[in-house]
C-alpha cells in the first residue's frame, strides 16, 4: 500500500448513480448504506457472497458477486479502495467511459459536505472515539449520522445517515486519505510513528497532520497528553483554527482527574473552566485510554453547542465497539475477550487497562478464596514491515502480560519477509512465559490450557486473530 492521490470530493446530490467495487468491504459498505438513505441509487460488487450484500440489496441496491465490465450498467461515478487493481475490468470500463472515478475516502468526504461534519483522526482510538461520539449524540436526542470502521454495538450498524445536523466519521491517516475530508470539526487523538510502510517517517506523519488542518473549517479538538497531538495544536493555533483540548494535562480545557477502575467500567471526573463545579461520569469499558475518548466526545457534543453535564451522561450508554475490548464470552471462569490492538502503544494500553480491572476486582476474589486473576495475551502481529520495526516495542508492551502467546505475522497485503516471524517478538520478551505458537489449532488448545478461572484472555491484532476467541471459549468448555 501507499499514500493515495488526494481527490476532491463531490456533494452527494451531484454523484448520481454511484457503483462501488467491493462494496461487501466494511468501509465501503458503510457508505453505500448512508447514500442509500440519502436518496442516491447504488451499485456495487464483490468477490464474494456475503450477508452485507444482501443487506444493501434489502435497502435497494444492485449488487453483483463477481467483477465484469457490464454491472456498472448506468452508473455515473465508481468509488474504489485502495485494494482495487488497475486490471480490474469495472475499473477499467469506467475509465473508457470517462467516468468520474472517486477513491473511497473522497466518497466519504462527500458525506460530510453540507453538514456538521466531525472526523476524529489519530494513530490511535479513532473506532472508540467516533462511536462515543455518536453514542453521546444519541443520547442528546440528535440522531447523528455516522461512519465507523467497526459496528456501533447500540444499534449494530457500522455506518447510519441519521436524521441530524451532525455526522460522524473515521478519518485515515494510515495512507494519507484523510486529506480528502474538509470537518467543520476535527479530534486528534494523538500522532505516532505507524504505517511506515506508507510513511519516510515521523516527519511526513506529521506534515500530513499539517494539511489535515488546513482542511478543519472551524475546530480541532486535541488530546494534549501526547507530545505528536500537542505540536498539531500549536500548529491549529498558529494557523488560526480555534483550538480545544483535552487530557490530564494541567492546561487541558477538558481535563480528566480522578480515574478509578471500578471492574470492567472507569469512573473520572470532569473539569471545565467553564463548569462551576466537577462532573462525575462513569465509561463501561476499562483503561486511562477510554476516559480521553470520552474526554474527546464530550469535547465535541460540547462545541456541537450541547449541554455538557448530558453529554457526560450520555457516556455510560457507551458499552463498546466491535473489536475494541469486545467480550466474546466466558467458560471455566475464564472471560475472553477480543482486541483490534496492532500497535504497542495500543497492546501496552489494554493490558495496563485490564491489570487495572483485575487489582480492583482482587479483594473480591479474595473473599471467594480463589486468585487473583492474571491477564493471558494472545497476539497475531499484522504486517512484516510493522513487526520488523516494532518487535522491542512489541515485547515489551506483551511483557505486561501474565501469559504471553504470539502466533505467525497475518500478512495482509505484504510478501513475507525472511527472518521475521512471530518469533521475533517472543525471543525478546522480559519473562519466560512466553510461547511463540504460529499453528491456529495448536494455539487456540495452547491458550486454554495456560488458564486458570479467574483469568482475562485477550485475543489481540488487526488480523484474522478475531475468530479465534469463540473457539478459545468452546476449549474451555
Amino acid at each position: 500500500m501507499s499514500l493515495v492521490q488526494a481527490t476532491e470530493p463531490v456533494p452527494v446530490d451531484k454523484l448520481g448513480r454511484t457503483h462501488f467495487i467491493g462494496i461487501g468491504g466494511a468501509g465501503m459498505s458503510g457508505i453505500a448504506r448512508v447514500l442509500l438513505q440519502s436518496g442516491v441509487e447504488v451499485s456495487g460488487s464483490d468477490a464474494r457472497d456475503s450477508d452485507t450484500l444482501r443487506e444493501l440489496e434489502a435497502m435497494g441496491a444492485t449488487v453483483h458477486v463477481g467483477h465484469r465490465a457490464e454491472h456498472l450498467g448506468p452508473a455515473e461515478t465508481l468509488v474504489v479502495s485502495s485494494a482495487i487493481r488497475e486490471d480490474n475490468p469495472e475499473l477499467v470500463e469506467a475509465h473508457r467511459r470517462g467516468l468520474r472515478v472517486l477513491p473511497r475516502a473522497a466518497a466519504l468526504g462527500a458525506l460530510l459536505l453540507g453538514r456538521e461534519g466531525v472526523a476524529v483522526s489519530g494513530t490511535h482510538g479513532k473506532t472508540t472515539t467516533t462511536s462515543m461520539i455518536a453514542v453521546v449524540l444519541q443520547h442528546l436526542g440528535t440522531d447523528p449520522g455516522y461512519v465507523i470502521g467497526g459496528k456501533l454495538v447500540t444499534t449494530g450498524l457500522g455506518a447510519d445517515a441519521g436524521t441530524g445536523d451532525a455526522i460522524v466519521a473515521e478519518a485515515d491517516e494510515s495512507d494519507g486519505s484523510f486529506l480528502m475530508l474538509s470537518p467543520k470539526i476535527a479530534v486528534v487523538t494523538n500522532v505516532e510513528a505507524d504505517h511506515l510502510d506508507n510513511y519516510s517517517g515521523i516527519e511526513e506523519i506529521h506534515a500530513n497532520f499539517a494539511s489535515f488542518v488546513d482542511r478543519v473549517e472551524r475546530t480541532v479538538i486535541v488530546g494534549i497528553d501526547d507530545p505528536g497531538a500537542r505540536e498539531v495544536a500549536e500548529l491549529a493555533r498558529e494557523r488560526g483554527k480555534r483550538v480545544r483540548t483535552y487530557g490530564e494535562a494541567a492546561d487541558a480545557d477538558y481535563r480528566i482527574t480522578r480515574i478509578s477502575a471500578r471492574g470492567f467500567a472507569t469512573e473520572f471526573t470532569l473539569e471545565t473552566a467553564d463548569a462551576e463545579d466537577p462532573i462525575e461520569g462513569v465509561v463501561a469499558v476499562p483503561g486511562l485510554h477510554n476516559v480521553l475518548n470520552a474526554a474527546a466526545a464530550v469535547a465535541v457534543a460540547d462545541e456541537l453547542g450541547h449541554d455538557l453535564q448530558v453529554a457526560v451522561e450520555g457516556i455510560a450508554d457507551f458499552v463498546g465497539a466491535a473489536r475494541r475490548f469486545e467480550p466474546k464470552g466466558e467458560a471455566a471462569g475464564v472471560a475472553v475477550y477480543d482486541s483490534y490492538a496492532h500497535h504497542p502503544t495500543e497492546i501496552e494500553a489494554d493490558l495496563r487497562a485490564t491489570r487495572a480491572a483485575l487489582a480492583s476486582l482482587a479483594d473480591e476474589a479474595a473473599e471467594q478464596g480463589r486468585p487473583e486473576g492474571r491477564v493471558v495475551a494472545l497476539f497475531q502481529p499484522h504486517l512484516y514491515s510493522r513487526t520488523r520495526f516494532f518487535a522491542e516495542e512489541f515485547a515489551a508492551a506483551l511483557s505486561l502480560a501474565d501469559e504471553v502467546v504470539v502466533m505467525e505475522v497475518y500478512a495482509a497485503r505484504e510478501d513475507p519477509e525472511p527472518g521475521v516471524t512471530g518469533e521475533l517478538i517472543t525471543s525478546r520478551v522480559s519473562h519466560d512465559h512466553v510461547y511463540y505458537v504460529p499453528g491456529r489449532e495448536e494455539v487456540v488448545r495452547a491458550v486454554a490450557d495456560l488458564t486458570r478461572p479467574g483469568d482475562i484472555v485477550l485475543t489481540m491484532g488487526a488480523g484474522d486473530v478475531t475468530e479465534l476467541g469463540p473457539q478459545i471459549v468452546e476449549a474451555l468448555s
